[in-house]
């Protein structure tokens, strides 16, 4: 089966959203934000001498990859989308391109990616990674920079803008090579194969970028897929906004949407707003019955666990 015709039958995915963010969980020094979770660092601008310090007592003792997947299938999904970076710019898995990664700036020094990939390939589920390709706080010529202010009042920017000011004379060419493109090569040729790349957020990425990521993803793995969020046009499917539930008529082109199962991608310890199966399985119905995937979202804690809510909703939600 090629991989389209895959995409297009497997209708259910597992997504997850795991850095450091889940330590602090949503809390900042007495403050509890309203926003989603793995956006804490920017919510509350910390500075990255600050923020870093978080690796060196990151150590998810009860990360169980196998413990992941079978969740996974019990809950009737067809494949899992793992954050290898997100905006933080921490890697979840051991990179040779920076230092900033779980194996070896934390306590645990286990590749976590590594794990979840050969668990996948043990138990027949496909196995994709979601990778932010321009926006990266820890890095000062990270993009965003041309977006101004996202959510949360005025608070938040799409770029770091505390640590590193001046937007004006940033160049995201600089960490375009230095960083993604290596890392990108590092996930393409280090993980066995892969089912798809989520990329995210695109902004100042120009269509020589996007062309260039996307031209290495299939030079590594042509059966890979590409999501549109590559930025400029380019991608073999399309990820609608976040949450988002189309009520159009059935769709011919590979289309998923990406949702979360509470109101946080990232863990946060107090937001227990969580969708009852019965809503879970209204919504992956309305959805697969337009030809559109259900990319489902948890968080899992600082520990490496998925809190118990989400796992129980999962497997009660299965048709």
């Amino acid at each position: 089966m090629d991989s389209k015709t895959w995409f297009k039958n497997a209708k259910y995915g597992m997504m997850i959203h795991w850095g450091l963010y889940s330590l602090p969980a949503g809390e900042w020094k007495g403050e509890r934000m309203a926003e989603i979770g793995e956006w804490l660092q920017q919510y509350f601008r910390i500075p990255n001498a600050e923020y870093h310090r978080l690796a060196s007592v990151f150590n998810p003792i009860l990360f169980d990859a196998e413990e992941w997947v079978k969740l996974a299938k019990d809950a009737g999904m067809q494949y899992m989308v793992f954050t290898a970076k997100h905006h933080e710019g921490f890697a979840m898995y051991r990179s040779r391109v920076s230092g900033f990664n779980i194996a070896d700036a934390t306590p645990f020094g286990r590749d976590v990616m590594a794990e979840l990939a050969e668990a996948c390939y043990k138990h027949g589920l496909k196995f994709g990674v979601y990778y932010s390709q321009e926006i990266d706080w820890s890095e000062p010529n990270g993009g965003g920079y041309t977006r101004g202010k996202t959510w949360g009042g005025g608070k938040a920017y799409w770029t770091n803008n505390w640590d590193f000011p001046d937007d004006e004379h940033k160049d995201f060419s600089q960490c375009f090579e230095a960083k993604i493109k290596p890392q990108v090569r590092e996930i393409l040729t280090g993980y066995g194969d892969l089912c798809l790349i989520w990329f995210d957020t695109p902004g100042v990425i120009t269509p020589a970028q996007s062309d260039e990521l996307y031209r290495m993803v299939k030079t590594y793995q042509p059966d890979c897929l590409v999501n549109s969020r590559i930025g400029n046009g380019r991608g073999d499917y399309s990820s609608a906004g976040d949450n988002e539930i189309p009520d159009d008529d059935k769709k011919e082109q590979l289309f998923e949407t990406p949702a979360t199962l509470n109101d946080t991608w990232g863990y946060k310890s107090f937001d227990n707003n969580w969708k009852s199966p019965e809503r879970v399985r209204e919504i992956r119905e309305h959805l697969n019955a337009r030809g559109i995937n259900y990319l489902l979202n948890v968080g899992p804690d600082y520990l490496g666990r998925i809190p118990a809510p989400a796992a129980e909703i999962l497997r009660r939600a299965k048709a």
